[in-house]
C-alpha cells in the first residue's frame, strides 16, 4: 500500500491529483484477469497521456491503456501491470465533415454516443461490435473485434483512415490523416487495430464516414442439419447478392437467442424456434433494393430445401440483429469455465463445422457455433465450473483446435478462456517467422517494453 500511494503521488505531482486514482476498491475495477494495477491515471488529453508513458519509462514501470473495459479478458494475461491508464477523458469529437465523410475521434468517445451524433447528419460508423452500450471507439480498435456488418462494410482496416498515439518513447506520433484518400507516409495506425495496448496509447482515431441506408431488412431461414444452412449461405454468396450481413447459427446459438430474446419480451422470429440450424440474411439500400433482395432470398431458401423462411419484420429484425452484435458478450457468459476460439478461414465447409462439433463431443462438452462473414467462425466450448477436472477437457479443446489450426493453415485466436489455460496457450500458436516479426514491430513502436507485457501470444 505504500508503493502504491509513493507512486500516485508522485503521478499526481506529473499531471494533477485530480487525474489519479489508488483506493483500494478502484483498483479492483481495472483488474485484468485478476491482477490489478497500483494506480490509476485518466489523462485528460494526449500531451498528459505523453508525460505519463514518459514517466513510466523513467521509472521502469509498465501500463496497459484502458476505455471501458468491457473486452479487457481478451488476448492473454499481463505479465505485470502496474499503471492503469483510463482514456475516457478523452471523448471529444475533433473534426467532422459530413460533405467528405471524414470524422475524427477521441479515444475514449463511446460508441453509442457517436452513433446518436452521426444519426443526427443522416450518417453512422460501421463499427457494430460487443458491448456497444459502453465500449469506445478506442477500445473497439485495439481489442481488434469483429463487427457484424464486416460483409458490406469491411472490417476497421477499410475505415480506419489514421490515428494518433503515443508510443513507448512518451512521443505523440501521427499515422494518415482525415481524408479518405491519404498519401502521406505509411498505415502505421493500422497495425494499432487488435494491438491490446501493447503498440501504443491511442489518443485518437480517424474514420471514414457512411451515409445511413433508407431502410434495411432481414430474413431468417431454417434447416435440418449444417450441410443445409451451409448450402443455402454458398448458394447465397454465388448469387451476388448484396448482403449486410449473412450469419450461419449452429441449434445451441439459436437457443442462445432465444432465451436473450424471451427475456427483453420480443415476439421470436420464425425459425428460431427450434433445435435447428439457422442463417440470417441482413441486407439494406432503398426500397426497391431491399423488396428485390427479400424476393431472391426466398426463391433461394425455397431452391435449398429451406424447412422454413420468413422475412422479418422490423420488430423482429432489429433485436435479433443486435443479438448478434453482442454474440461474443454472450458467449463468454454462459457458463462459469469457457473457452472461445476465432477461426479465419479462406472457406468455411459444413466439413470443418463438424470436425470442430466432433472436438467438443469427444470431451462431453457442449458447443455453439456461429460462422460469420468473410470466412470467420466462433467456436465456443462450454464446461460447468472451472475445477481442474472441468479444465481438463477444456485444454484439450485448446490442443485439438491448434493441431487443426497448423494443419489447415487457418489462423486461430483464442479470445477467452479461464487463467489456467490462457497461461498454457500464451507461448504457442505462432511460428517462428510470425514471432519475429511481431517482436520487431514491438520493438519499434515500445522500445522498452512499457506497454502491456505479455499480453500477445508468445509473451510480447
Amino acid at each position: 500500500m505504500m508503493v502504491t500511494a509513493n507512486l500516485a503521488a508522485r503521478l499526481a505531482e506529473t499531471i494533477g491529483a485530480q487525474q489519479v486514482m489508488a483506493a483500494a476498491e478502484e483498483l479492483t475495477a481495472y483488474a485484468v484477469d485478476g491482477l490489478a494495477p497500483s494506480v490509476i491515471v485518466r489523462p485528460a488529453s494526449a500531451e498528459e497521456a505523453a508525460e505519463v508513458v514518459r514517466f513510466a519509462v523513467a521509472e521502469k514501470l509498465t501500463l496497459l491503456p484502458l476505455g471501458s473495459r468491457s473486452k479487457c479478458d481478451i488476448g492473454m494475461s499481463p505479465a505485470r501491470y502496474d499503471i492503469a491508464v483510463d482514456m475516457t477523458g478523452l471523448r471529444e469529437i475533433a473534426h467532422y465533415d459530413a460533405g467528405d465523410l471524414t470524422l475524427s475521434v477521441d479515444a475514449g468517445m463511446p460508441l453509442r454516443k457517436l452513433e446518436i451524433y452521426l444519426k443526427q447528419k443522416g450518417q453512422f460508423l460501421p463499427l457494430a461490435v460487443p458491448c456497444f452500450e459502453s465500449t469506445t471507439a478506442g477500445g473497439a480498435i485495439a481489442s481488434g473485434i469483429d463487427s457484424a456488418l464486416r460483409l458490406q462494410y469491411g472490417s476497421a482496416r477499410d475505415f480506419l483512415i489514421g490515428a494518433e498515439f503515443v508510443d513507448g518513447t512518451g512521443q505523440i506520433c501521427k499515422s494518415g490523416g482525415r481524408v479518405v484518400k491519404n498519401v502521406t507516409g505509411y498505415d502505421l495506425h493500422k497495425l494499432l487495430i487488435g494491438s491490446q495496448g501493447t503498440l501504443g496509447v491511442i489518443t485518437r482515431l480517424n474514420f471514414r464516414t457512411f451515409p445511413l441506408p433508407e431502410v434495411s431488412g432481414g430474413d431468417v431461414a431454417s434447416f435440418a442439419t449444417c450441410q443445409g444452412a451451409m448450402g443455402y449461405r454458398k448458394a447465397v454468396e454465388k448469387a451476388g447478392l448484396p448482403l449486410a450481413n449473412v450469419e450461419v447459427l449452429s441449434p445451441m446459438v439459436a437457443e442462445m437467442i432465444r432465451a436473450i430474446l424471451q427475456k427483453t419480451g420480443v415476439e421470436l422470429p420464425a425459425g428460431l424456434e427450434r433445435e435447428e440450424w439457422c442463417v440470417y440474411s441482413s441486407f439494406e439500400g432503398n426500397e426497391a433494393v431491399v423488396r428485390r433482395i427479400s424476393g431472391d432470398l426466398e426463391r433461394n431458401s425455397r431452391e435449398e430445401g429451406a424447412l422454413r423462411s420468413r422475412i422479418l419484420e422490423a420488430a423482429e429484425d432489429e433485436p435479433l440483429k443486435g443479438a448478434l452484435r453482442e454474440a461474443f458478450e454472450w458467449l463468454r457468459r454462459k457458463s462459469p469455465a469457457n473457452v472461445i476460439y476465432r477461426l479465419a478461414l479462406p472457406e468455411v465447409t459444413a466439413e470443418i463445422l463438424s470436425e470442430l462439433s466432433q472436438l467438443a463431443e469427444s470431451v462431453s462438452l457442449r458447443a455453439a457455433l456461429l460462422v460469420r462473414a468473410a470466412g470467420v467462425v466462433y467456436f465456443a466450448v462450454f464446461a460447468a465450473s472451472e475445477d481442474e477436472a472441468a479444465i481438463a477437457p477444456l485444454t484439450k479443446i485448446v490442443a485439438g483446435v491448434t493441431s487443426a489450426a497448423r494443419t489447415r493453415n487457418v489462423h486461430a485466436t483464442l479470445l477467452h478462456a479461464p487463467l489456467a489455460i490462457k497461461g498454457k496457450a500464451a507461448g504457442t500458436g505462432l511460428g517462428e517467422l510470425d514471432m519475429a516479426l511481431q517482436r520487431r514491430v514491438k520493438q519499434a513502436f515500445d522500445p522498452s517494453g512499457v506497454f502491456a507485457p505479455g499480453r500477445v501470444v508468445g509473451g510480447l
